[in-house]
């Protein structure tokens, strides 16, 4: 808890705005954002023979810089292309829009880069015309435009250009970066010549099995997630509060996803080690989107990056916001085949087994057993599952929060996670979240001080 303390306290929703993490998420966001609006600019005056693809490329970008600026911050300030002199910045106020019209101007570009966009791209990492539909998607199910959220799905899912790899782990291998399932993701890559390998991906590179500090305490995973993944005798999530035993069956997706004790770490040993203040955070630990140091796309010496794509898109993505969209618009059934649909690939995966750690043993390493759903009997039900079965497919990749956000139901959830959480994590005993602040970050304080707060509204509760 003292090493970041502001990530703590931002855990437990005690930051403020003179967080510095907020104002880093900011900065970068809004640096994004200007470089997009510098080289449209440029573009519109050259005679580039391909300068509307590239320009609807960067409309896609600022798309998702706003996008994520929008869900973060919630009120924040919009600048287009227009304005080219930085002393006006400061001027521009972050409720000039409303948060609908805020939500329109990032639908544009989105709309703007599917019409200027190829179906595909030579280069990896370049937006194609699908991902732009997608990420429309996206803001439809942010806003519960439920029938054109459903239609954008239709497109990407029609299209043929997608699909999921027949194995979940595979989906994490940094071999299979760019690979039928991505949509869109930041690029990475390492042992390409750069300073230092500073093009790998930074943000896993302190945790294990890797880095100066293999047994690091960051993204630790809580109980509450590993209980989730409990299953019945037909497979299916049991939700039943109880803490997960040996003699469970569990989902596939638990020990792709968590580093359990004694369960075969990927390639490497039986994960064994005790993790920095397991008496605060618990004996799990991330693994999903970490690299074994055994793969050549793992840098064993400093700085400990890899090569693995950040993901902003994946396919199931599309898959569950179109069984969603039908299940808000009370078709049960189409709601049901998709959410089999990403189930069925879970169910057809291969588990952890003893024999992926040599001389571990043979066979499994859990009792892994994952069904799908017959019916649903109830709207309710309906809803449940698929909040659910997002959980299962996207734990660890940032998505959870914004969803129960975006549900109206953080408050609910969060609470009733910290209240029986914190009686064995004692980071937790001062934590609550509060209805109609905690949903987004402060605004940061330094922008408040620089255009003043006529200029700069701070978000409730701050």
């Amino acid at each position: 808890t003292g090493d970041q303390n502001q990530i703590h306290l931002m855990e437990i929703f005690s930051a403020d705005p003179t967080c510095k993490d907020f104002e880093r998420k900011w900065l970068a966001l809004y640096e994004g954002v200007a470089r997009c609006n510098q080289a449209i600019r440029i573009l519109e005056k050259s005679e580039y023979a391909k300068k509307d693809q590239r320009i609807a490329e960067m409309e896609f970008l600022r798309g998702h810089y706003y996008f994520n600026l929008k869900i973060i911050y919630n009120q924040i300030p919009y600048i287009d292309k227009s304005v080219t002199d930085i002393s006006e910045f400061p001027k521009i106020s972050n409720t000039q829009y409303t948060s609908d019209q805020l939500w329109e101007k990032i639908l544009s570009d989105f709309k703007e880069a599917y019409n200027g966009l190829p179906e595909t791209q030579s280069e990896a990492g370049r937006p194609t015309k699908y991902a732009a539909k997608a990420y429309m998607a996206k803001v439809y199910l942010y806003t519960k435009d439920w029938k054109d959220c459903a239609s954008a799905c239709d497109e990407v899912i029609n299209s043929g250009k997608y699909a999921m790899l027949s194995n979940f782990r595979d989906v994490f291998l940094p071999e299979n970066d760019n690979s039928s399932e991505i949509i869109f993701a930041v690029q990475n890559c390492i042992n390409d010549g750069s300073d230092n390998n500073y093009n790998g991906n930074p943000g896993d590179r302190l945790l294990p099995p890797g880095g100066p500090y293999p047994s690091y305490g960051f993204l630790r995973p809580s109980q509450n997630l590993v209980n989730v993944y409990k299953t019945d005798a037909n497979g299916l999530p049991l939700n039943n509060g109880q803490d997960v035993t040996d003699n469970d069956n569990v989902d596939i997706r638990l020990d792709h996803t968590v580093a359990r004790p004694g369960k075969p770490w990927m390639d490497m040993q039986l994960y064994n080690w005790t993790p920095r203040e397991k008496s605060v955070y618990g004996p799990y630990s991330p693994k999903k989107r970490l690299v074994s140091m055994k793969s050549s796309y793992y840098l064993t010496v400093w700085p400990y990056t890899n090569a693995l794509n950040f993901y902003i898109i994946r396919y199931p993505d599309v898959l569950l916001w179109r069984a969603e969209s039908a299940i808000e618009m009370n078709d049960l059934g189409t709601g049901l085949n998709y959410i089999n649909m990403v189930r069925a690939r879970a169910a057809g995966s291969k588990g952890v087994r003893w024999d992926d750690v040599s001389g571990a043993g043979t066979g499994d390493a859990a009792n892994y057993k994952v069904g799908l759903y017959t019916s649903f009997g109830s709207q309710d039900q309906a809803l449940a599952a698929l909040r659910t079965e997002r959980r299962l497919e996207f734990a660890m990749e940032g998505q959870r929060f914004f969803d129960l956000v975006r549900w109206g139901i953080a408050d609910q959830v969060i609470n009733a996670y910290i209240e029986k959480e914190k009686v064995t994590r004692t980071h937790l005993v001062n934590a609550h979240f509060i209805k109609g602040k905690n949903e987004y970050f402060a605004i940061p304080q330094s922008m408040v001080d620089q255009c003043g707060s006529t200029v700069i509204t701070q978000n409730p509760g701050y």
